[in-house]
């Protein structure tokens, strides 16, 4: 009895020991803009991580000091097996909830891009492409970056172009400069859209900034080294996309002729060290990032 008593709490205490190292995982990842919640549920999480350290020190209490019996163990270890049944729940709900929205906002923003021919399917093709770059990126990058968030901002890069008048978007030639004034408040105007969304937060910068240049040129003369990382990723992202893409006045380049532009403007439009990363996606997995709608 008492080697099953012992089993039974070694096993608990490894369990619960998972446990914590599960829940830590899962708060960390509820910072991006779907599951980020107020200061309140902060404190609330970091009240269930304090309980649940406070009950492997109960099992480490009984394992060393106490004298439990059989029941007593029992409990501790089916109070561990309790924890994790909650945890997976928790993990497969928040997937859940997550792969649902992103699906719905693709379709929201589907609709916002087909008011113009010239960017019908275009964010859902940034969004893919910036998801793929991000797999390419090292992990020191990679560490400051949440990728649902990254996701969401590829794909409501452009929601701003709501507020551009359709005789702009839908102009079959190329803008007068009076117009591109009017354009270049597209990046603006998204995140005055977005901000209602409180847990959005965070990821404007990258919306507003994603037209700036690394010489300090771009829409609103944002200096480089003051350009968010996440913002420079889907900059490029965009700029393979804008070439790619038929447009009313233009017919699509090439995955080659795209390339060879990038790289022609890494270091003065585009962050040198990003593209480097870029230019070693194959260009398969490239190419297979268009969106149905748009496959020529």
């Amino acid at each position: 009895m008492d080697s099953l008593v012992t089993l039974l709490i070694v096993l608990g205490a490894i369990l619960m020991v998972v446990n914590i190292v599960r829940y830590y995982l899962f708060v960390k990842s509820t910072h991006d803009v779907l599951s980020a919640g107020s200061r309140r549920d902060h404190i609330w999480k970091l009240i269930a991580g304090i309980l649940l350290c406070f009950f492997l020190i109960g099992y480490l209490f009984c394992a060393f000091v106490g004298e439990p019996d059989l029941m007593m163990a029992l409990i501790l270890f089916g109070g561990s097996v309790f924890v994790a049944i909650v945890l997976t729940l928790m993990f497969n709900l928040l997937d859940t909830v997550k792969s649902r929205s992103i699906s719905i906002a693709e379709v929201l923003v589907g609709v916002i891009d087909a008011r113009d021919p010239n960017l019908n399917g275009h964010s859902r093709h940034v969004q893919r492409l910036t998801m793929l770059f991000f797999e390419y990126l090292p992990a020191s990058l990679k560490r400051g970056i949440n990728p649902v968030s990254l996701e969401y901002a590829a794909l409501m890069h452009d929601v701003g172009k709501l507020g551009v008048p359709e005789a702009i978007l839908n102009k079959p030639a190329q803008l007068d400069p009076e117009e591109w004034v009017i354009m270049k408040q597209h990046p603006k105007v998204g995140v005055k859209i977005l901000k209602p969304l409180q847990t959005f937060a965070h990821i404007m910068l990258w919306i507003l900034f994603h037209h700036e240049r690394i010489d300090g040129n771009g829409y609103y003369k944002c200096p480089g080294d003051k350009i968010p990382l996440a913002a420079r990723i889907i900059s490029i992202a965009d700029t393979y996309s804008a070439i790619t893409m038929r447009r009313s006045y233009k017919a699509p380049r090439t995955h080659e002729d795209a390339i060879q532009i990038i790289k022609d403007v890494a270091g003065t439009q585009l962050d040198a060290e990003l593209v480097k990363y870029f230019l070693t996606i194959p260009r398969e997995k490239l190419i297979q990032c268009i969106p149905e709608q748009i496959k020529y």
